[in-house]
């Protein structure tokens, strides 16, 4: 079973998505991680190439502040995903909440493989 998030906040100022999940963990996104791994059929090269888990690359891009690393808007998906819009007008990747949890960053997270 996947774990939900119980609140999400985006901090425009510090350019970090907050994710407190209902197993008490607290995942902490910058922006341009977001965008780096964003899942879309676009972003990833086709969707052939397309995968419910980030690829370990992701973790080490690092993209500049631009209009594609803003956020303009989150949008939810059913109760299953949002949808970032980001500012360049790029708004196509859906993140479930299991592709997010695995996206998170911190070394846990990093180190647990399922």
């Amino acid at each position: 079973m996947t774990t939900k998030p119980t609140s999400l906040t985006a901090n425009r100022q510090t350019k970090e998505l907050t994710v407190v999940w209902d197993d008490g963990h607290t995942s902490i996104y910058p922006f341009s991680l977001l965008r780096a791994g964003c899942p879309c059929a676009e972003c990833r090269g086709g969707h052939d190439k397309m995968s419910n888990e980030p690829t370990p690359e992701i973790f080490d891009m690092h993209l500049p502040d631009s209009p594609a690393t803003r956020l303009k808007n989150l949008v939810p998906v059913g109760s299953y995903a949002i949808t970032p819009a980001w500012e360049d007008g790029h708004d196509y990747g859906i993140f479930d909440w299991h592709y997010l949890r695995k996206l998170c960053p911190c070394e846990e997270c990093r180190g647990v493989s399922s």
